[in-house]
């Protein structure tokens, strides 16, 4: 395989994937001036927004690749090594974040759009979130897990509930500050059966005094038709819609 560190890059990468292996390791040690500034910068953070919660995730520190097969290396910390992002000089930290993609009849995939109480409001995105160790160190992070944690953001952002080993691996991307992200495609459904699930999910948490995550969600069939969402997208979106668009027409 061939092992690549992860970078600041900008633009998105596609990786085709049929099998992806996850490999712990340590998170990479930080010199006491690293560590006092991004210290410094999670408490002003805080100060500002005191929801933020200093809760465990999962960095991405490698990747090696031979022809689909991939090899993710992680390490545990918490989202406040996120701050390092804004420290000059720090070293890169690469968030590894899991998404399902769902398809209605027509093939077209469905997106969501972030609610004003998140930290990105208006942004359009595929249900997910960020990777959680398993709570016992003994405990594997696999793709199995990867996948109970998909189903897990897709019923509680869209309100679509469906079995984990239903999800096919579609790809990884990598994107902005080498963040990786694994996605997968759900079994397809009727529209009109997506969009009674959201709604009843709606309804529930507002009923219980809670915002939901997602405010509103579109099927959409391209990139393209992006340009007719309002509002900005997460940087992974136009092109894994575009290498979905390609693999369908490929059949």
């Amino acid at each position: 395989m061939t092992t690549e560190s992860i970078s600041a890059q900008q633009a998105v990468e596609v990786l085709a994937a049929t099998r992806l292996q996850l490999v712990e390791t340590e998170a990479p040690a930080l010199s006491a001036e690293h560590e006092d500034a991004m210290d410094r910068v999670w408490e002003q953070a805080t100060r500002a927004n005191p929801s933020l919660f200093d809760g465990p995730t999962a960095v991405c520190t490698a990747l090696a690749r031979q022809g689909q097969a991939v090899e993710l290396t992680w390490a545990r910390t918490t989202y406040r090594r996120f701050a390092l992002r804004r420290v000059p000089g720090a070293p890169v930290v690469s968030s590894v974040f899991v998404t399902v993609a769902q398809p209605v009849e027509d093939g077209r995939l469905v997106i969501g759009r972030m609610s004003e109480s998140t930290a990105a409001p208006g942004r359009w995105q595929l249900p997910g979130g960020n990777v959680e160790p398993p709570q016992q160190p003994a405990q594997a992070l696999d793709e199995a897990e990867l996948r109970r944690q998909g189903a897990k953001e897709l019923a509680e952002e869209v309100g679509v509930h469906t079995d984990p080993d239903d999800l096919t691996l579609l790809a990884l991307t990598r994107g902005e500050n080498g963040n990786i992200g694994v996605h997968y495609l759900a079994p397809v459904l009727p529209e009109r059966t997506v969009r009674a699930q959201f709604a009843g999910l709606v309804d529930s948490e507002i009923s219980q005094g809670r915002t939901p995550e997602l405010d509103q969600i579109t099927p959409v069939e391209s990139a393209k038709a992006l340009e007719l969402v309002d509002g900005q997208h997460v940087d992974y979106l136009a092109p894994l819609l575009d290498r979905y668009t390609a693999g369908r027409s490929d059949e």
